[in-house]
């Protein structure tokens, strides 16, 4: 077993970033959704309610990002160390997590509402609510640090996909960083509760995922539509939701490469 996919999501909802190398830190793999788009009230935007974040493309640089989206000139933009602070939710039901503003103009004008763009300067202010050690920390992603997805679930749920009629999709629509070839289809659900070493790195294989509306997202277009959600919660409907992939968490700093091998236990 192996690792086939690494990916990141710089600004939470954006276009993914495929890596062939990337750092793993406490909280995720290195500048993955540490900025986050928030509304008037310092919520989280995500996919769910605003499908264009899929158009939204970022270039890391040093100290910053560059953002570009179709329709408006590009935006290059600092990591506002010395910026306003504020106290922002993921989403309502999440617990606060405290940030730095970096910007508001141009990302009103990309979603056509009053909006901030913010960093996660402290990395240790967001908690891992539950399947986590006490001092576990994550980034503005979901609830954990690193999602794996395995590439032979996907191959089931298409082949079920395929069977109904309707049209297989890719695997980033479920928007892993960590995508693994070599193993059986739904192995992971095994994992949870184990360590597995991923190169030199040790995970904890803290959760499943339970999935949303965002895998009926095109990644590409933003357009929606109604698989895989429906035909998981057809085949893959649990007490805890409707599961695709796992949520890890690191046990260690290092890097992981495309091409590593994943062991189990």
């Amino acid at each position: 077993m192996r690792i086939t996919a690494l990916y990141t999501y710089p600004v939470k909802g954006c276009h993914r970033i495929e890596h062939q190398s990337t750092p793993v830190e406490p909280w995720g793999l290195a500048g993955d959704r540490r900025w986050l788009m928030v509304d008037d009230e310092g919520i989280g935007i995500t996919q769910r309610d605003t499908p264009r974040l899929t158009q939204l493309t970022v270039i890391p640089r040093e100290g910053g990002l560059e953002l570009r989206v179709p329709g408006l000139l590009p935006l290059s933009v600092d990591e506002p160390i010395d910026g306003p602070e504020e106290i922002v939710r993921v989403f309502r039901s999440k617990g606060p997590a405290p940030a730095r503003v970096a910007e508001s103009e141009w990302t009103s004008r990309f979603l056509g509402r009053d909006a901030r763009l913010v960093w996660q300067a402290d990395t240790t202010g967001r908690k891992i609510e539950t399947h986590a050690r006490p001092d576990d920390r994550v980034s503005f992603a979901d609830g954990y640090p690193v999602l794996l997805a395995n590439e032979s679930s996907l191959s089931a749920l298409n082949d079920w996909l395929v069977e109904a009629g309707d049209e297989a999709v890719p695997m980033t629509r479920f928007r892993p960083n960590i995508v693994v070839g070599g193993a059986p289809p739904w192995a992971e659900d095994d994992w949870l509760g184990q360590r597995l070493l991923i190169g030199d790195v040790p995970f904890r294989a803290a959760k499943s995922c339970a999935r949303c509306v965002v895998t009926t997202i095109d990644q590409e277009t933003g357009e929606k539509g109604k698989q895989p959600l429906r035909m998981l919660g057809a085949r893959r409907r649990f007490d805890d939701g409707l599961l695709f992939a796992i949520n890890l968490i690191p046990d260690m700093s290092g890097v992981v490469h495309v091409g590593d091998p994943v062991g189990v236990g």
